[in-house]
């Protein structure tokens, strides 16, 4: 299939313009990760030296992936309701763009800010640790593995997170009672990181690279999946909330 990279570039613009001008998803995108850190780093400031050798065996700043897999849930799940509540939807839909061409400029137009949350979030960790912390607490958290695992995973569990909400945006008619679906739907992910992070769930790198290929055809079926579910005429004609 054939994607206009024109269209979609344009649809990312326009969503980023949106989304500044939404007060309430600013200030959600700001004030949700720091909240979701803010316990873990006290903890961590007041750790005993003694406990090194036991963070060495487990992987704790896999905690903060639970931010891309949250965070982007209420930019995602505004993205169709939102502006189908406001009379902005109707418009678009009326254009010759593809809903497939639609659903990707709106997907990576949340995609970007919730990255650029997700590690600045995370960078302000890291340092907050190397600060603040002792030295030998600091040096058993920071490891190169649970670094990449950030890397690699932030993009592909934000990814998942979006297309779920956006097709939860797609059957609703309430903006929050979309956020707050999409806000349940991202629990199972913030689970399986959290038990990760508790090493729980053991985790090797054939595991790893697994679980990264999963997501990755995951993202690329959800596409498709909320493409085809996409109902333009619904859309249109349909009550709006």
């Amino acid at each position: 299939m054939s994607i206009n990279s024109r269209r979609v570039r344009a649809i990312v613009r326009k969503e980023l313009r949106d989304f500044r001008r939404n007060r309430n998803l600013t200030v959600g995108m700001a004030i949700v990760p720091v909240l979701f850190c803010v316990q873990p780093l006290v903890a961590v400031f007041t750790l005993d030296p003694a406990a090194s050798t036991a963070l060495r065996h487990e992987h704790v700043l896999l905690y903060m992936l639970g931010i891309p897999a949250l965070v982007p849930s209420f930019v995602a799940a505004y993205s169709v309701v939102g502006e189908r509540q406001q009379g902005t939807l109707e418009p678009v839909l009326t254009t010759p763009i593809r809903r497939e061409e639609l659903l990707l400029g709106k997907a990576l137009a949340a995609l970007l800010p919730s990255l650029l949350v997700a590690y600045l979030i995370y960078g302000l960790y890291l340092a907050c640790v190397e600060l603040f912390a002792a030295p030998a607490v600091a040096s058993a958290l920071i490891r190169p593995p649970d670094l990449l695992a950030q890397l690699v995973f932030t993009p592909l569990l934000a990814g998942w997170s979006i297309w779920v909400a956006i097709l939860i945006s797609t059957r609703s008619n309430d903006i929050r009672v979309a956020q707050q679906f999409a806000a349940l739907a991202s629990l199972p992910s913030i689970a399986v990181t959290t038990l990760v992070a508790l090493n729980v769930i053991k985790v090797s790198l054939a595991a790893g690279l697994a679980a990264a290929i999963v997501l990755l055809l995951l993202n690329r079926i959800a596409w498709r999946l909320v493409s085809a579910m996409f109902d333009r005429e619904r859309l249109i004609i349909g009550t709006k909330g």
